[in-house]
Order: structure tokens, then C-alpha cells, then sequence
């Protein structure tokens, strides 16, 4: 097996666990965060400064690495722990939600996906097969099955037959994974019919993975359709592989897919509201950006110890993005990053010691405020 799950814990008062994902490059503790480094790179983030944050384990995006510079080039790279210089886990997307969510589709077929790209709307084709060969010469130590992912709301017809799609392609990728050094995870979707999702799981379950996928969700639903789909979707897992919730990433929900027993997640969410001068703290979320911090000589968070923190003021960072200075963004990524990372790590100890419910209440305490 390229991957070995181990749940050391289950809270007793919630379906929060606690486990380890042991990887070719290294040990993962869950629940964890995976910062996105869609093109190879943290948006402003280096290795070193993801690794000072606690980074365990990193995303990187199929579709975009398939467009530019190319999986071929990757692999001549040594593969993309080489390319981009990190040593620990990475885990790549399928490229399915990015041909769904950003390209001209010309056509869906039961062969693949038709589209344009992007970039210079040159037309490409990417199919289960396909996107298994980019995702092994990339060389990830997970990588996920090929799926349509379908927007919200969504005619329940097209979504049936979006997901027997979806489940034929599961199998394609299945036997197309020929890389005994990586693990496929499989993507259960339905949007949000409790039936679709139990005929998803119990089709992925059959196909048999090391890991399963939450999909279509975050994609424009309310949190507490979110939060229902997770709720009877969730006990129908194995409990003994991990469990990833795919694109979600605020505070809130991290907390709350954590309490519905969810391993794993992975959101651009940080990255990008902190290239707009946006932060996560312990009361809230801040516009750093905003005229009344311009004297205001404290941390972006009192109550936080990182880097940026000990050492820089809101006053300062809202002069560095005034001033459209590099730095601004810089700072405010690391914070966010640094936030996740250290909720996680505070999520993983009160589930070791049955106090999560109140972890959680007294976050939300403060954050709410």
C-alpha cells in the first residue's frame, strides 16, 4: 500500500477522530489542513516558511500543471517534490472541477471531457486515463480519480447521470493506476440527495480505495446543506481510511466537518482573501486593508503567536498593501496559513481528550464576536 491510515482516536461526544496517514514522503497527522499550491507553489509561500508553519502536507492542481509547464517537463524534474522543492506529502487533484469550473466546455463524453483552455483557448481533451498518466509523472503520493463535478443547484436527473458517469471513470482510473507509489483516492458525489450519495459510496466502496472524497460540495450551497449531506454521507465510510472533504477551508467549516468525522481538507480560501488585505484571527475575520487600522499598533492577532504577529503591526501591513507592496501579501498568508494550521493542531489535542464540543464553543465564542 503507497498509503497506510491509522485512527488512534474517536471522541466520545462527536464523530470527530483523530488519526495518522503515513505516505512515501512522510507521516500526516488528521485532522489536518492542505494548503493549495495550485501551480506548483503556495501563492507567496516558500517551503521553508510552509514547513515553519506546521505544513504537513500540501495540494498541487492537475489541470493547471497539465496546461503549464507540462507533466512531462515534471517528470524530467525528477517529479514534482523535486520541481518545486518539498520534501513532504503532496496530494493532486484530478483537474475534472477546474475543466468544469474554468474552461469552455464543448462537449462531455463518456470518453472524457472536450474544452478550451484558459489560457489561450486552445482546444485539449482530458479523460480518466489521461489524467491518471499526468498525475503519475507528477509523482503525488495521493492522487484523485477523474469525476464530474456538477454546480449547484442541479437538475436531480443530470445528477444521476453525472454520477454513473462518474463511477464508470472511477473504475477507468482505477485500472489505469499502474504507480504502486501512490495512493488513488476515490470522490463521492450526489450533491445533495441523501440517495445519490449512498449509491456513490456503496459504488466507490465496490471500486475499493485507500481513501475516499467528499465532492460537490462548497460549490454555492448554504453551510447547512453543506452540513445535512455531510451528516448522513459521512456514516456510510469506512472507518478505517481517511476521509477528505474537498474545497473547504473557513474556520467554521473546518470545525464543523471535523465534528462530522472529516480527515482532511484542503481551500484556496487563505491564500486568496489575503491577497486582498483579508486575515483570519482569533475574533473574526479583518480587513487589514481598512482606513481605521492606520494607527493601530497591535498584532493582527493578539491571541496568535505566529511570525508575523511577533514581529509586524496592522498599521504597518496596511501601509504595505496600500502601497501595494509584495511583503503585505506575503504576511497576510502566512498568518492565515498559520492560523489553519495551528486550529487543526488545537482540533486534533481536544479530540484526544473528548473536549472538542467545548474547543469548539469556545472558538466561536470569541470568532463570532
Amino acid at each position: 500500500m503507497a498509503i497506510e491510515f491509522q485512527l488512534l482516536y474517536k471522541e466520545k461526544n462527536t464523530a470527530a477522530r483523530a488519526g495518522k496517514l503515513s505516505t512515501p514522503h512522510g507521516q500526516v497527522d488528521t485532522p489536518i489542513f492542505m494548503p493549495v499550491g495550485t501551480q506548483a507553489t503556495v501563492k507567496s509561500m516558500t517551503p521553508e516558511e510552509l514547513k515553519d508553519i506546521g505544513a504537513q502536507i500540501i495540494l498541487s492542481n492537475t489541470y493547471h500543471l497539465y496546461l503549464r509547464p507540462g507533466s512531462e517537463l515534471i517528470a524530467e524534474a525528477g517529479g514534482l517534490h523535486k520541481f518545486m522543492n518539498w520534501d513532504r506529502p503532496i496530494l493532486t487533484d484530478s483537474g475534472g472541477f477546474q475543466v468544469f469550473s474554468l474552461s469552455e466546455l464543448n462537449e462531455i463524453t463518456e470518453e472524457g471531457v472536450y474544452f478550451r483552455s484558459h489560457i489561450d483557448g486552445k482546444k485539449m481533451f482530458l479523460s480518466p486515463e489521461i489524467s491518471m498518466e499526468v498525475q503519475m509523472e507528477l509523482g503525488s503520493d495521493i492522487v484523485m480519480a477523474f469525476d464530474e463535478c456538477p454546480p449547484y443547484p442541479a437538475d436531480y436527473d443530470y445528477l444521476a447521470r453525472s454520477l454513473e458517469r462518474t463511477i464508470r471513470w472511477a473504475r477507468r482510473c482505477k485500472a489505469a493506476m499502474t504507480n504502486e507509489n501512490q495512493a488513488l483516492f476515490g470522490i463521492i458525489q450526489g450533491g445533495v440527495h441523501e440517495d445519490l450519495r449512498r449509491i456513490s459510496v456503496e459504488a466507490m466502496l465496490e471500486i475499493g480505495f485507500p481513501g475516499y472524497a467528499i465532492g460537490g460540495l462548497s460549490v454555492g450551497e448554504p453551510n447547512e446543506i453543506m452540513y445535512e449531506v455531510l451528516e448522513f454521507t459521512v456514516p456510510l465510510m469506512p472507518e478505517d481510511k481517511p476521509r477528505y472533504l474537498m474545497g473547504v477551508g473557513t474556520p467554521e467549516d473546518l470545525l464543523e466537518g471535523v465534528m462530522r468525522g472529516i480527515d482532511m481538507f484542503d481551500c484556496v480560501m487563505p491564500t486568496r482573501i489575503a491577497r486582498h488585505g483579508a486575515v483570519y484571527t482569533s475574533r473574526g475575520r479583518l480587513t487589514v486593508r481598512n482606513g481605521k487600522y492606520t494607527r493601530d499598533f497591535t498584532p493582527l492577532d493578539p491571541d496568535c503567536d505566529c511570525y508575523v504577529c511577533r514581529n509586524y503591526t496592522r498599521a504597518y501591513i496596511r501601509h504595505l498593501f496600500n502601497r501595494k507592496e509584495i511583503l503585505g501579501v506575503r504576511l497576510a498568508t502566512y498568518h492565515n496559513l498559520y492560523f489553519l494550521q495551528k486550529l487543526m493542531e488545537k482540533a486534533r489535542e481536544a479530540i484526544m481528550t473528548d473536549s472538542f464540543l467545548e474547543f469548539r464553543d469556545s472558538f466561536y465564542a470569541k470568532y463570532k464576536d
